[in-house]
């Protein structure tokens, strides 16, 4: 039991190499059977953590006010409610949290790898939009979110902060734990704050397509919802950020999921979550967690690449008109298909593979 405690304990602080031994005098296992095992650990605590910690947590914080420890959920809700508005100014980040090893056992279950094209200024500061969404933005997470493809060391001075649904910060501990890796909201208050009260050399890093574009995230398919998304680029105009594209080769292919066509009761259904709620719920699947050949929560392990693209200049304008904003969502796309178009067939597509941009 010693053993398994001081191992799950390197994994955490960051000594995972420590867990290898360990485990291997106490199973009699080989190095790999071991690091696959602690691979699929890795992400199934991510996974879970997506779909249920917020919930979970919520609901052990409302049985402890009901117990003879009320006393510890008081605290905290007090604490909750002094803390309230720290996502919206920037969050609290922890390198000891982004530099976990486990981050790097999530990394190579896949693997998942950053390619970096072009160096960032730390004078100015950056909205990338990433593409595309997949079911759960696994690259996104790993790549940003952590320092397990670092991040850190390919864009020296360059603070990302991953944004997402702003209802993530309103669930305890969940929220915690988000901040803890530079996970930011995805609304107005905590963007404006990052871009004009945060200094320079930040980034920002959003999931254009969002919902709707997760409703159609199956292998195979390349395609993104940026069309008619263009707050992106009226924010960056508004904060002369630059824009960066980015596009994670293997996002898609990760999970498998039903389609419901446009029309039919289901899409009914999760547009009607997605409007009023702000997720759409997904039916998917991957792996067991026994099996790759059963059907369970596990993604596959199929490589996800994300290439950084060249930034665009943009200029700081307070009141940007549609005529400014559709010029630069016009340069935006055609500088995302051409970084598609470019490193395609490096990662595993034909040259005959277009980017559908709906």
């Amino acid at each position: 039991m010693k053993t398994i405690i001081a191992a799950y304990s390197g994994v955490l602080r960051g000594t995972g190499s420590s867990i290898l031994s360990a485990l291997q005098d106490l199973f009699w296992l080989s190095k790999s059977k071991v690091e696959k095992q602690l691979q699929i650990i890795s992400v199934l605590q991510w996974v879970l953590t997506f779909l249920i910690m917020g919930v979970a947590c919520t609901l052990i914080l409302m049985y402890i006010l009901c117990t003879d420890c009320w006393a510890i959920a008081a605290l905290y809700l007090a604490w909750l409610v002094f803390d309230w508005n720290t996502p919206k100014k920037g969050g609290r980040r922890s390198q000891w949290v982004r530099n976990w090893a486990i981050w790097r056992y999530f990394r190579d279950y896949f693997p998942i790898r950053l390619v970096k094209t072009h160096n960032l200024l730390t004078t100015r500061n950056y909205i990338f939009g990433y593409h595309p969404h997949g079911i759960m933005g696994l690259g996104a997470f790993c790549n940003f979110s952590t320092e397990a493809t670092g991040v850190g060391q390919k864009f020296p001075g360059i603070r990302p902060y991953l944004a997402t649904l702003a209802g993530n910060f309103r669930m305890p501990i969940l929220r915690d734990y988000l901040m803890s890796g530079g996970i930011c909201p995805v609304n107005r208050d905590s963007i404006d704050y990052i871009l004009s009260k945060n200094g320079s050399g930040n980034a920002i890093i959003i999931v254009v397509g969002g919902a709707a574009e997760s409703l159609n995230c199956i292998p195979g398919k390349n395609s993104v919802t940026l069309k008619n998304r263009k707050g992106f680029v009226k924010l960056a105009l508004q904060h002369g950020a630059d824009l960066v594209p980015v596009y994670s080769f293997g996002e898609n292919e990760v999970f498998q999921q039903v389609i419901f066509e446009e029309g039919s009761w289901g899409r009914w259904v999760q547009k009607k979550f997605q409007k009023h709620i702000g997720f759409a719920p997904c039916i998917f699947h991957g792996r067991g967690l026994f099996s790759s050949n059963t059907w369970g929560l596990l993604p596959y392990s199929k490589p996800i690449t994300t290439v950084v693209g060249e930034p665009i200049t943009i200029p700081k304008t307070d009141n940007p008109s549609q005529r400014e904003v559709d010029f630069y969502h016009g340069l935006y796309v055609n500088s995302l298909i051409k970084l598609f178009d470019k490193y395609k067939s490096k990662f595993g597509l034909p040259e005959t593979e277009v980017l559908e941009v709906n």
